[in-house]
């Protein structure tokens, strides 16, 4: 059944706290939700079959098709459709670069694939307790780019339905399959892997642009800082190193993986 407009002018009123609220963790991992803004990445959700619980935008906004199209897409679907005042905009949006339309969605989390038939095909990425948003979000981006499988969070890594992350994603959250596993479960997992299970490390010898990988490779990096730890470290099949000729001996853990990933992924990119 097609629901109607509903038009919010007041900053506190209880619809504007409840998405409001979505910005703590606490509150995301209570309710399964989570905010997206802006029109091209909502139409993003909306290719990828995720449809909003509830949609806000500011009044006098509709200007292009788009941003029509989904107003009426979530009213036909009976989604919540609320038009709020820039006033209340401006609480619920970012404050770095707001957008005029925001969508609330539940969460998917995907359940790990079969380990053992995975299609050599296929190329996974573990992240072993990344602890930065945007550098998650990037990488879950990335493997959009380079067609890969899915992401695995390995640990207490930071959430990628955080409004930070979701952004930096730019509508690859929506596109990516998402698993989490305790690192125990991980490693298991991980041991019926039918190809190579590759890590970058600073200790390691091969250099990742020379390495004879086996498919399907399972990509696994470590976190910020710290790196892989022993355990995941253990557990690869090939340990990688990205060489530079500078004074510094690591890379941004988004630059890293995606340099490692277009070097997997090149024999199935094409422009």
């Amino acid at each position: 059944m097609t629901r109607e407009v509903k038009q919010i002018t007041s900053l506190t009123n209880d619809r504007v706290k409840a998405i409001r609220a979505l910005d703590m963790r606490k509150e995301r991992k209570a309710t399964g939700l989570f905010v997206a803004e802006g029109a091209s990445i909502l139409m993003t959700a909306r290719d990828h079959g995720f449809a909003p619980q509830t949609l806000v935008y500011r009044k006098g906004s509709l200007e292009t098709p788009l941003q029509k199209g989904l107003v009426a897409g979530a009213l036909a679907a009976g989604a919540e459709v609320l038009e709020v005042t820039e006033a209340v905009l401006s609480k619920l949006a970012s404050k770095d670069n707001p957008q005029a339309m925001l969508a609330v969605y539940r969460q998917r989390w995907a359940e790990p694939p079969d380990a053992a038939a995975v299609p050599a095909t296929a190329t996974w990425v573990a992240l072993e307790e990344v602890r930065d948003p945007g550098n998650l979000g990037t990488i879950i981006r990335t493997v959009d780019a380079v067609g890969g499988a899915g992401v695995i969070l390995v640990g207490a890594c930071c959430d990628p339905y955080s409004r930070e992350c979701v952004r930096a994603t730019m509508g690859s959250v929506f596109a990516v399959p998402l698993v989490r596993l305790e690192r125990a479960a991980f490693l298991g997992w991980a041991a019926r892997w039918p190809g190579d299970v590759a890590g970058t490390h600073v200790q390691a010898r091969e250099d990742f642009r020379h390495a004879a990988y086996r498919d399907p490779v399972l990509l696994v990096m470590g976190s910020e800082g710290p790196g892989l730890g022993a355990e995941l470290t253990a557990a690869c099949t090939r340990l990688v190193q990205i060489p530079m000729a500078g004074r510094l001996d690591s890379l941004n853990l988004a630059v890293a993986t995606a340099l490692t990933l277009y070097q997997l992924r090149g024999p199935h990119l094409k422009i």
